[in-house]
């Protein structure tokens, strides 16, 4: 019975390392091919390369308009100035705009310049002052510039005449609204006449009133 048990031990042993080197040999063939797949696979970069676009990324660039049109073109004041086409001479009503801007806010903000030159066109609007911007301007005891009927001799030449006339042909227009709109009055900041009006607003070296 020890003689039979121990061949049947032996039987069971041989069947047992069968069994192991058979599934050892499949365990390295599995090994060898995922290896082999990892090893051909391409490497994942968790970070993009120097220059390189992704695909969403070209078609986000790909989707922006270039902000060259019309609006964009005109989103402030400067802009407009600077777009405004520049004449050797002006046409007398425009002529007078610009000259009251040039004297009385030529060292002022485009901002400030807008705003006097608007006063000077609601002015001519409103029914209460001359119907003309020369007419406003040359109204007796308005302007302190104007002397004896006459403006004074201007350089056209000189950037702050290039401002003023562009800064007439905006206020003309109306093509830029300035936060004065409305306004028929203002004074310098250095004085503080006995006035009972709706002041409006303060901009740069004027006070605006209604």
């Amino acid at each position: 019975m020890r003689f039979i048990f121990n061949k049947a031990s032996l039987i069971t042993l041989a069947a047992t390392l069968a069994v192991i080197a058979f599934g050892a040999a499949g365990s390295g063939a599995a090994a060898q091919k995922n290896a082999t797949a990892l090893a051909q696979a391409e490497p994942v970069n968790l970070l993009p390369q120097a220059g390189a676009t992704s695909a969403a990324q070209e078609q986000t660039l790909s989707g922006q308009p270039e902000a060259h049109d019309d609006a964009s073109a005109s989103e402030d004041l400067a802009s407009l100035v600077a777009e405004a086409p520049q004449a050797d001479a002006l046409p007398k009503e425009l002529n007078c705009l610009a000259s009251a801007v040039y004297y009385e806010a030529r060292n002022e903000t485009l901002s400030g310049q807008l705003a006097v030159a608007r006063v000077i066109v609601a002015r001519s609007h409103s029914g209460r002052f001359p119907a003309s911007y020369c007419g406003v301007v040359f109204q007796h005891g308005q302007f302190s510039f104007v002397h004896n009927g006459n403006l004074p001799e201007t350089s056209h030449a000189s950037h702050a005449w290039r401002n003023a006339a562009a800064i007439a042909a905006i206020a003309d227009k109306g093509s830029w609204d300035s936060p004065v709109e409305g306004a028929l009055y203002f004074h310098a900041r250095r004085v503080s006449p006995p006035w009972h009006r709706e002041r409006i607003a303060r901009v740069d070296n004027h006070v605006f009133y209604r």
